[in-house]
């Protein structure tokens, strides 16, 4: 089956790549969806996203990564997935992430499978990584 997981990663951390990994271990391919939002400015490019992941999977054929605008329910169906994959790092973010998979399944049909990061990554996240780059701090330990 093919699962999505979709995000802005921006930039995409080594949390990410926990729960892609662990993703693979579930599914037989992983599409890797950026979302962007023309209106809305990231610290880094859509294009700069996507090498930087096309990268840390290179070689592997079970993993796929492409843009996508518009709903995400959309970009699942045309990339034949069966299923959303999301990372979850506290319960404040279970309850968001669940009414979201609430939302997408009575719209679209799709399952969502909810994985938690790992206690050691659960304070990783792309707005901190972001903020402590902006700073000037070296935040290469939490970027694959």
């Amino acid at each position: 089956m093919i699962a999505l997981y979709a995000g802005s990663f921006d930039p995409f951390t080594v949390g990410h790549l926990d729960i892609a990994n662990r993703a693979l271990q579930l599914f037989s391919q992983l599409v890797i969806g950026i979302g962007y939002n023309e209106t809305k400015q990231g610290e880094h490019t859509v294009e700069e996203r996507l090498n930087a992941i096309k990268r840390i999977f290179a070689g592997n054929p079970a993993v796929s990564v492409a843009t996508y605008q518009g709903l995400t329910v959309d970009f699942a169906k045309s990339v034949g997935a069966g299923v959303l994959v999301r990372g979850v790092r506290n319960g404040t973010e279970f309850e968001k992430e669940k009414e979201l998979a609430d939302i997408n399944q009575a719209v679209s049909g799709l399952q969502t499978v909810m994985l938690p990061c790992r206690p050691e990554l659960s304070f990783v996240s792309s707005s901190m990584v972001r903020e402590l780059q902006h700073n000037g701090f070296d935040a290469s330990e939490f970027l694959p």
